[in-house]
């Protein structure tokens, strides 16, 4: 291998300025001009965040203000102090250029940008080309299509975004590789992968990737400065202070039998966690990448850590687990767990969204990055949305806005939840003729019928508007509960269609699905 594709200046990460025109950017344009920049554009959301975990562990060296950088120790032992400082560095309203010069040319040691560097290639092991061979010793690669998210591979693969085989692999454009390699990083499966033969033993099994199947939420300015600022984790009470920071690209390569570093605040917390270990096979032009290793890392225990930018959700045995993404599920139905702080003990949002500078609120909104999987092999849909400016009503600075948001969500999900139940009870009494309609009816969840899911679908985008619409400051005191109530009444007459007069059994099955659906009305509201 040989470098040539150096990040530092290749133009390979895609956004949007200010202007509205769409370029695409080095690290080192990026962060001079972060305060021109309106948005990232990657268009592999596990890819954008992965690689903004890793800009925030760059803003921590490369943010400063009077000479101080945000990853500070001494700073980051008083929060109030960190807390002052983020705001100093804020008001800079841009990255130092020579600031972004000196960890880029500087303080990192040379070659460990580039993707294709011979010694240390970024966010690479060098060391698979020798040690993920096959039993008589040949090199032994993953292949492209493994590094590629959406690609098939082996001989079942499924086809998801374009005819692949690992007959007649497809290079990949180097920029592309590099997002990829991110979202391998972030979001790599577990299970079966390349052996990697390091002792006697050829170990071909891997734990997954630190965000795997979960979501990520940042709060998201209306300029890319202030947004990798905040996005920056205040200091976390279980990282190590008293072991030295690094990000990979900084340190000496690890000892994949030897136990893990500590887990330090910030660089390890965002970019130390991963499982897999990954090396790239560049074109003799090194502007594409022809294959590629991927294997495990370690198989020591993963260190307990928060990751700052999830929402934990408590689990039936009490301990909290991340949010798991859902690609059926909108941004809009996270609100409440994004503006509440302490209302509700089941819940805790990302620590990212803690403590954000009053004056920036009001327009500040939410940026969510989700990737729907399994625990092991399977993906299924990777998504990103962005709320309107929502997080000027955090419980702390708005409680009666947080609230009623609150009650919004929790009026479509009751709809939501009713509606579902309804649809099954009426198919049940439209198709069972043993079913008696003013009788109590058991559920059969092995035939649960269409009509449920047509409802639904129709119901959230329909729930989405209304929620919009109802969550407004002049809203705050009025009834919730019918918006959400018609909507779900006009989803189930849509999913049951037309009903004539020879059609006894299925008006009788919409008479009472309509009736239970009503029941959510306070007594002064019939339908």
């Amino acid at each position: 291998m040989s470098g040539g594709f150096d990040l530092r200046d290749e133009p390979w990460i895609p956004v949007r300025l200010l202007t509205g025109e769409s370029v695409r950017l080095g690290f080192r344009k990026l962060f001079k001009q972060a305060h021109e920049i309106a948005d990232l554009e990657l268009t592999v959301p596990p890819s954008a965040a992965g690689l903004l975990r890793v800009l925030a562990a760059m803003t921590a060296r490369i943010g400063r203000a009077g000479g101080v950088r945000l990853d500070d120790l001494g700073v980051a032992q008083d929060i109030d102090d960190w807390h002052v400082l983020r705001g100093r560095v804020l008001k800079e309203g841009r990255f130092d250029p020579d600031a972004v010069d000196a960890y880029l040319d500087r303080e990192v040691p040379a070659g460990r940008f580039d993707l294709f560097d011979a010694r240390r290639p970024f966010l690479q092991d060098p060391r698979l080309e020798r040690e993920c061979t096959d039993a008589k010793g040949a090199r032994n690669p993953s292949g492209v299509n493994k590094l590629v998210l959406g690609r098939p591979t082996g001989i079942n693969g499924a086809v998801l975004f374009g005819h692949f085989t690992d007959t007649a692999p497809v290079p990949v454009p180097a920029p592309e590789a590099a997002w990829h390699l991110l979202a391998q990083l972030y979001f790599g499966p577990s299970g079966q992968c390349t052996p990697r033969r390091i002792t006697a033993q050829r170990a071909g099994s891997g734990d997954a990737a630190p965000l795997r199947k979960s979501l990520s939420y940042f709060a998201w300015a209306p300029d890319l400065f202030t947004t990798l600022v905040l996005a920056v984790p205040g200091p976390q009470a279980e990282t190590d202070w008293e072991r030295t920071d690094a990000c990979p690209w900084e340190e000496e390569l690890n000892a994949p039998l030897e136990p893990l570093p500590a887990m330090t605040w910030p660089g390890r917390l965002l970019t130390g966690r991963f499982r897999h270990a990954a090396l790239l096979v560049p074109a003799a032009d090194g502007r594409s990448v022809v294959d590629a290793y991927i294997t495990w890392s370690t198989h020591e225990p993963a260190q307990p850590v928060r990751d700052p930018y999830q929402i934990l959700d408590r689990r039936k045995d009490g301990a909290f687990q991340p949010r798991e993404a859902d690609g059926a599920r909108a941004l809009w139905r996270d609100l409440d767990s994004l503006l509440l702080k302490d209302s509700n003990p089941d819940v805790r949002r990302p620590p990212c969204l803690e403590d954000l500078p009053k004056r920036l609120l009001p327009g500040l909104r939410v940026r969510a990055y989700g990737f729907e999987q399994d625990g092991q092999q399977k993906d299924s849909v990777w998504f990103q949305a962005t709320t309107p400016p929502v997080l000027q009503w955090l419980e702390e600075a708005d409680p009666q806005m947080a609230h009623h948001v609150d009650r919004c969500h929790r009026a479509a999900e009751d709809a939501g939840s009713r509606l579902d139940f309804a649809a099954k009870v009426a198919w049940r009494i439209a198709t069972d003729v043993n079913a008696d309609a003013s009788a109590k009816i058991r559920i059969d969840q092995r035939k649960p019928g269409p009509w449920a899911s047509a409802a639904l679908a129709r119901y959230w985008p329909a729930a989405e508007r209304e929620f919009w619409q109802m969550a407004a400051p002049h809203q705050d005191a009025s009834v919730v509960e019918r918006p959400f109530v018609e909507a779900a009444l006009t989803a189930l007459d849509e999913a049951i269609g037309q009903v004539t007069r020879t059609d006894i059994r299925v008006a009788r099955a919409r008479s009472r699905a309509r009736a239970i659906l009503s029941g959510l009305l306070p007594s002064s509201q019939p339908v």
